[in-house]
């Protein structure tokens, strides 16, 4: 994608804080997408995994030392993505989640074109004095926003009833279908070491997910008392790390196995009978996409973007009400006892995921918004339709 068929590259400038679960997969597949297409790419953000992969595909990537959360130290922050911006000259920019959504229109305060991608509304993981808070600077940092990109439909409405008078766009998220697919359960689980000492025919239930509020994992431990009664020898494994491992280990029985962050959580999908995502609130998670791909059936909860990312048909059977415990136990105890339902669930599931949540699809959403915005021509590539909704 340039500029002409002889002048400079458009030069793109990606800020994101986190660094980590589905934000940094956006991330990665939006910068391949924009190199191959042949953007200019620049990211800036800090040290980590992410910041190492984005290297290895041909990003140029800066160094953004920004804590997660705000705090005292944003305004050094936001003067050293100043800086950044100077230095880069990007014809736009944008901004992935909160604390990146923040800084960065601090930053740029409309002087360039700029998209904001939520990622799911701040204002959700917080109560009281700081959601109120929270909720103003989404009012008033609006206006340096060129476009708010939402991955729901639900997630615009998030933001369109806490009276955010955005100019939006909805391109809901998509997985990488070549990398995400279907595999035999038996030969994964045979490689996975830490189920070197679990019955290879053992009920098997995954949840991928930072460990943290957001994610549930505490609602799924109080469900899995039940479950684990109900079905004899069943496992449940987290994948993944964060704040909450120890709170959450202290109190897991021993069919619960935490393997900690993964370099690949393929074949932690296709080991599983069951992927569940008891998220207390979501924009539109990866995992259950990610899980289906792989032809693996979905239970999660009915939060933002879960309806979105499930076939229409199946939605009433795999989604339950968040912070219930009791109906989430029943909905993966009926999966477990049922595998001729699973397997049905998984078949549908995964063309699904096909036809609807392609990450090529998303690419060129946002392909198209750029232009919209900087009036570059699109990726040269075979084009999909996509939901999108543009209000001036």
């Amino acid at each position: 994608m340039h500029t002409s068929s002889t002048g400079p590259l458009a030069r793109v400038l990606h800020l994101t804080q986190p660094v980590d679960g589905g934000v940094a997969r956006v991330v990665t597949d939006l910068v391949q997408a924009q190199l191959t297409a042949g953007l200019a790419v620049t990211v800036a953000c800090p040290d980590s995994a992410l910041s190492t992969g984005l290297l290895q595909l041909g990003a140029d990537v800066r160094h953004w030392p920004a804590k997660r959360s705000p705090g005292p130290s944003l305004v050094w922050e936001v003067r050293h993505l100043a800086r950044v911006i100077d230095e880069v000259r990007p014809h736009l920019v944008h901004a992935h989640s909160a604390k990146a959504g923040l800084a960065g229109r601090l930053a740029v305060r409309g002087r360039i074109p700029t998209v904001f991608q939520p990622h799911a509304w701040s204002f959700e993981a917080t109560g009281g004095a700081v959601s109120i808070l929270a909720r103003a600077w989404e009012r008033w940092g609006v206006r340096w926003a060129s476009q708010v990109v939402c991955v729901s439909e639900a997630e615009r409405m998030t933001g369109a009833r806490a009276r955010i008078d955005g100019r939006w766009s909805v391109i809901p998220n998509g997985v990488d279908v070549q990398r995400f697919r279907p595999g035999p359960v038996g030969p994964v689980r045979a490689g996975l070491t830490p189920l070197g000492e679990v019955d290879p025919a053992a009920p098997l239930v995954v949840c991928v997910g930072r460990l943290c509020r957001q994610k549930g994992q505490a609602v799924l431990l109080t469900a899995w008392s039940s479950v684990a009664r109900r079905v004899p020898g069943a496992r449940l494994v987290l994948v993944g790390d964060g704040p909450d491992r120890e709170r959450l280990r202290a109190r897991a029985p021993k069919s619960v196995l935490f393997v900690g962050g993964v370099a690949d959580v393929v074949p932690w999908y296709r080991a599983a009978d069951l992927v569940v995502l008891p998220s207390r609130w979501e924009g539109m998670a990866l995992a259950p996409l990610e899980a289906m791909a792989c032809g693996r059936p979905v239970v999660a909860t009915d939060v933002g973007g879960a309806r979105e990312s499930l076939p229409p048909s199946l939605a009433a059977r795999l989604l339950v009400p968040p912070e219930n415990p009791a109906l989430l136990a029943e909905a993966v105890t009926e999966l477990l006892l049922d595998p001729p339902l699973r397997a049905s669930l998984g078949r549908q599931g995964l063309q699904y995921v096909l036809s609807s949540h392609d990450v090529r699809h998303s690419t060129e959403a946002v392909a198209d918004v750029y232009r919209h915005l900087i009036g570059v021509p699109a990726p040269c590539v075979a084009r999909t339709e996509h939901r999108e909704s543009i209000q001036s």
